[in-house]
C-alpha cells in the first residue's frame, strides 16, 4: 500500500471525481479528509465500509476562513499533511454553454474563485506544514479543455489554464522543501454531475465525444485514480511541475 498513513485532503469530495479520489487514494492506506461545500458523508462512508479512515469537512474552498479551519482540523486529526488534491471547481454549473460575449461578471468571478482562487488558497494553507516535514504531494485538478479550445467554455477554460500556469510556479517555490506539485487534466468524465446535465439535454453526448478519442470508450472518474495514486505517491518523487492528460487521447485532435 504505497500510501498508508499518508495523509489526504480531497477538495470536492462529495461526489464524482472527487469522490473516486478519495476512496481510491483509501484504497492505498492514506487517511483521507474529505473536503466539500456540500456533505461528503457518502464518501466517508464508502471508505469506512472498506476499513479506512476518512472524516468529512465541511468546506469553502473560496473562502480563506473556511480552507484555515479545514487545514487546522485536518492538522488536529492527524498531526501531518502529506497529499493535497485541489479537485473542488464549477464546471456542471457552466451549462448551457453560451458564447463569451453572454457569460456575466458575477459567473466569471464565481467560477475563477473557486476554480482559481480556491486551489491558491488551499496550497497556501498547507504549503508551512508540508515544508516542515520536508515532504509534500500537491496534485491540481486541470482539464484537456485547456488545450481544445471549445466554444462556450471560456470562462472555465480559463481557470483551468491557470492551474496549469500555478503548478509550474509552486514546483519551483516548493521543490526544495521536498514538494512535488503536479497537474492532471482529464476529460470528459461521466460524473453524476455531468450525467444530469446529459440527462437534461443540455450536456455533450458521450458517445460523440468518445469517438473523438484514441480510446473510444467514454470516460469515468475511476480512469483518473491510478495516476492520482502515482503523483502521491513517492513513485513520483522526481517528477514536478507536469500536467499528466488523462483524457483517452481526446487532446490529440
Amino acid at each position: 500500500m504505497p500510501l498508508r498513513d499518508r495523509v489526504a485532503i480531497v477538495t470536492g469530495a462529495a461526489q464524482g471525481i472527487g469522490r473516486a479520489y478519495a476512496i481510491g487514494l483509501a484504497e492505498e492506506g492514506a487517511k483521507v479528509v474529505a473536503a466539500d461545500i456540500l456533505s461528503s458523508a457518502k464518501t466517508v462512508k464508502a471508505i469506512h465500509a472498506k476499513g479506512g479512515v476518512a472524516i468529512d469537512v465541511c468546506t469553502d474552498v473560496s473562502e480563506e476562513k473556511s480552507v484555515r479551519m479545514l487545514v487546522d482540523r485536518t492538522f488536529a486529526e492527524f498531526g501531518r499533511i502529506d497529499i493535497l488534491v485541489n479537485n473542488a471547481a464549477i464546471f456542471v454549473a457552466v451549462y448551457p454553454l453560451r458564447d463569451f460575449t453572454e457569460v456575466t461578471v458575477e459567473t466569471w468571478d464565481k467560477v475563477m474563485a473557486v476554480n482559481v482562487r480556491g486551489t491558491f488558497l488551499c496550497c497556501r494553507a498547507v504549503a508551512p506544514i508540508m515544508r516542515k516535514q520536508k515532504y509534500g504531494r500537491i496534485i491540481n485538478i486541470s482539464s484537456s479543455v485547456f488545450w481544445r479550445g471549445i466554444p462556450g467554455f471560456l470562462h472555465y477554460s480559463a481557470s483551468k489554464a491557470a492551474i496549469i500556469g500555478m503548478t509550474r510556479a509552486l514546483a519551483h517555490e516548493l521543490g526544495q522543501d521536498g514538494i512535488t506539485v503536479n497537474s492532471i487534466a482529464p476529460g470528459y468524465t461521466q460524473s453524476e454531475g455531468v450525467i444530469r446535465v446529459q440527462e437534461e439535454g443540455i450536456g455533450q453526448d458521450p458517445h460523440q465525444v468518445a469517438a473523438a478519442q484514441a480510446i473510444p470508450r467514454p470516460q469515468v472518474p475511476e480512469d483518473l485514480v491510478g495516476t492520482l495514486v502515482f503523483l502521491s505517491s513517492d513513485a513520483s518523487a522526481f517528477v514536478t511541475g507536469q500536467t499528466i492528460v488523462v483524457d483517452g487521447g481526446l487532446a490529440l485532435n
